[in-house]
């Protein structure tokens, strides 16, 4: 891909379209991939068990980024294949999948409005208690996924602040529903299988996962300078501009293609409507694209709490 120093508008991409194809194929070897690692887990013996808990973690990775791709409706052209294959990869992923859309459609909509965007309000300005910034400390330095499970848990399953944010009674109880039902879905596996078994199939598998999505959502849009309205009245930016307020992660191709092209973050928040399989065909570098181990050692070297609330202009460091 060659380097342009414009971006092209968005018109001259209508060709990169969604293929109904390339939706079924993906998913069809998400569901096998998946069962194969599932099924060393099982496994007595302890290699096999390990191999399979490995699989099992790369695989909810790409559930999250199937979800992701079927709450834009770019995964498939067809608009009830990308609803159904959505909510099964709600599942896998601990998402439900109406909730997803309405959260990520107003991260989109509000991306450099760090305090009105719902996923990095919790990151914006404000005073911190040396509790907690030793919690993330800690939980950065070790490896522990504390911002995986804290983006679940406070923007896809508090559903107090569910119905602050989407008052409409119609969307609170979609969103309610599909809570109740994917809630349902685990309790009913653990009864099924039992927790110890459930454990043994997915509980290392869910850790590792965690890990490698920290890795991917803590790069794409912390210690990035961004706006704070201040409860004052803020406009939306453009897909276009939002290349400033995002970073994306250079991933060796053959992870670039298994994923998606989910590193290319700045593209997808520039070009939100082509498909994540298609977004490498735009002839354009963002600004912020950065190879993966550059970024990870530098963000490594950073105490989590300068890293998450902090940005570079603020640190001083270039991260």
């Amino acid at each position: 891909m060659s380097v342009s120093p414009i971006a092209p508008k968005a018109s001259a991409l209508v060709d990169l379209r969604p293929s109904n194809l390339i939706g079924g194929v993906a998913t069809t070897a998400a569901l096998v991939v998946t069962a194969g690692g599932v099924w060393l887990s099982s496994q007595s013996s302890a290699f096999l068990w390990l191999m399979g808990q490995v699989v099992v973690a790369a695989m909810l990775v790409e559930w999250f980024v199937l979800l992701h791709e079927c709450g834009h409706g770019t995964f498939f052209r067809a608009r009830w294949a990308n609803t159904m294959v959505g909510h099964l990869a709600g599942v896998f992923a601990i998402i439900p999948y109406p909730i997803w859309k309405r959260i990520h459609g107003r991260h989109h909509k509000w991306t450099g409005w760090q305090d009105v965007d719902p996923t990095t309000a919790a990151l914006a300005r404000r005073s911190r208690s040396p509790g907690e910034r030793a919690i993330v400390n800690v939980c950065w330095k070790y490896w522990i996924p504390l911002f995986s499970v804290l983006y679940r848990l406070s923007n896809f399953w508090n559903l107090p602040r569910l119905m602050r944010l989407f008052p409409d009674q119609g969307v609170q109880r979609r969103m309610f529903g599909s809570a109740v039902v994917v809630g349902a879905i685990y309790v009913g596996i653990a009864i099924a299988g039992g927790v110890a078994g459930l454990a043994r199939l997915g509980g290392l598998a869910v850790l590792l996962a965690f890990v490698l999505e920290d890795v991917l959502l803590i790069s794409q849009h912390t210690h990035i300078p961004m706006r704070h309205s201040g409860g004052h009245p803020a406009s939306p930016y453009p897909a276009l501009d939002q290349e400033r307020f995002t970073r994306s992660l250079r991933m060796p191709r053959w992870a670039s293609v298994l994923t998606l092209h989910f590193d290319a973050h700045e593209l997808h928040h520039m070009y939100p409507f082509v498909p994540g399989y298609r977004l490498r065909e735009i002839d354009y570098t963002p600004v912020n694209e950065v190879r993966w181990w550059h970024w990870l050692a530098r963000a490594r070297a950073l105490p989590g709490d300068i890293l998450l609330f902090q940005n570079r202009n603020e640190s001083g460091f270039d991260v």
